[in-house]
């Protein structure tokens, strides 16, 4: 939770994250499970219980410090001390932002001194063990409780005894406490010498705020700009069965919804169609296995332009089966979203989720995106066929064909976002097959068509994509 102004007091901090009431936060959070542990502990040192009993009542107390400690550990975190405010995609942008970059930060007991920390995936050793000290000490108040030893925590008997079932996944603020079990002011203690040692959050909306980054979440419109090479199989003649290489360039819009790393870096829940112009290069074999000639007459696959379709999106268990199964939404939207959750993470058997590294991020994506090329649209292509063995006279062809491509692999070296914008550089490994129909000979007249059949081929593309988000 950010602070209202420059001058709350840790104190008063502490009462404005605790009140029931108050928007859910690291510390707040942190309070309310580290203050559960705190009483069921004090009920170990005061009563009398069966071993199991005893068993039962320790279990959960650490149960509850330790989800309590993951709050705490937070509050260490570059992107949580930045403050927790704005629409969702700012809260995370900015999350990451910071969590990746670092912050300078000074603590509530020493304001003079300052540490640089990271968060999350970019922990340090350093950042680490500077959260260490307030989690030993938390810890270490939990034990002196249970054994009665050292200024312990007073006596609780309103305490229950089980886990605290305090769901924060399903609300958004904190909760009363049962009777008998709010905080006390003789506690305060024990807070002020956990949270001491934490750093001071930055301010909220306003002067002094620190500036704020949006993830890639929410709809977006974008353009995307391609070069790809691609190795061909042969010519659309099956007596062209010699390989060659064809370049492209690719220019398109897009519409979609982002949901990259909602559920961490391994996430991918991007959803887009998108509408361009492709042109490609003629190939680099030749129509014939004795022409030398170059350029686009005598290539097996002449140069040609079309229209350039694709869409993007996350899959269950097969391609295009939450489309397939958007009805659910209908009937039961809590079972839709956990498939579509599901989903986003790699599927039911994960293997599509993404690989963060320190070079860049790779993640198999076979199944998630389709592109669709038409080519032809505009006036029928042409091609010369090699002649056959009695003849020897070659022949023009006319046709359309559609390329189906389908990447495999991606690997993401960059990415940067701000408020409302974001870039990233994209490799691509795909596969395409290029489907030949309506042919038709123009020269010599008369002459049968020869059969066309498929092109298969395996290329590199590499993407620039830009994507405004409102």
């Amino acid at each position: 939770m950010s602070r209202p102004s420059t001058d709350i007091s840790l104190y008063d901090y502490a009462r404005l994250t605790l009140r029931p009431g108050s928007e859910l936060n690291a510390v707040g959070v942190y309070s309310f499970f580290h203050l559960s542990a705190l009483q069921k502990a004090s009920r170990l040192a005061n009563e009398r219980h069966t071993a199991q009993q005893r068993q039962a009542l320790a279990r959960a107390a650490m149960a509850d410090e330790a989800f309590a400690l993951h709050f705490l550990e937070d509050a260490y975190a570059a992107g949580h001390i930045a403050g927790s405010w704005g629409d969702a995609s700012q809260r995370q942008g900015t999350h990451d932002y910071y969590n990746q970059n670092g912050l300078e930060v000074f603590t509530w007991s020493n304001g003079g001194q300052s540490v640089v920390l990271m968060g999350d995936a970019n922990l340090r050793p350093e950042d680490a063990s500077v959260a260490a000290t307030a989690v030993r000490r938390s810890l270490e108040q939990v034990l002196d409780a249970a054994t009665g030893s050292g200024n312990a925590f007073a006596y609780t008997p309103d305490a229950v005894a089980e886990l605290n079932n305090f769901d924060i996944c399903r609300n958004k603020t904190l909760p009363d406490r049962a009777p008998g079990t709010g905080p006390r002011p003789e506690d305060v203690r024990f807070f002020e010498a956990t949270l001491r040692e934490t750093p001071v959050p930055g301010l909220g909306p306003g002067l002094g705020a620190m500036p704020r980054f949006r993830s890639e979440v929410g709809p977006f419109i974008g353009l995307a700009g391609s070069i790809d090479a691609r190795w061909v199989d042969g010519g659309f003649v099956a007596s062209q069965g010699w390989g060659g290489f064809v370049g492209g360039l690719d220019l398109s819009v897009r519409a979609g919804f982002g949901l990259d790393g909602v559920m961490g870096e391994a996430g991918d829940g991007l959803v887009y169609a998108s509408v361009g112009f492709r042109t490609d290069s003629p190939s680099s074999n030749r129509f014939g296995a004795q022409v030398a000639s170059g350029g686009n007459l005598g290539a097996a696959i002449p140069a040609r332009s079309g229209l350039a379709l694709r869409l993007r999106m996350p899959f269950y268990v097969v391609p295009g089966d939450l489309l397939l199964l958007a009805p659910l939404y209908l009937v039961n939207p809590s079972a839709y979203t956990q498939v579509a959750v599901r989903a986003a993470n790699g599927g039911l058997i994960p293997w599509e989720s993404g690989w963060s590294t320190a070079i860049g991020r790779f993640q198999f994506v076979l199944g998630r995106e389709i592109g669709v090329t038409l080519y032809g649209l505009s006036g029928r292509d042409q091609l010369i066929a090699p002649g056959g063995p009695d003849t020897g006279v070659g022949q023009f062809v006319s046709f359309k064909s559609t390329m189906f491509e389908i990447p495999i692999l991606e690997y993401r070296p960059y990415r940067a976002f701000s408020t409302n914008q974001s870039s990233s550089v994209v490799f691509q490994l795909f596969a395409a097959a290029d489907v030949p129909h309506g042919g038709s000979v123009n020269f010599p007249r008369g002459s049968a068509a020869p059969p066309l059949h498929t092109v298969w081929s395996i290329g590199l593309r590499l993407v620039f994509d830009w994507r405004y988000y409102y």
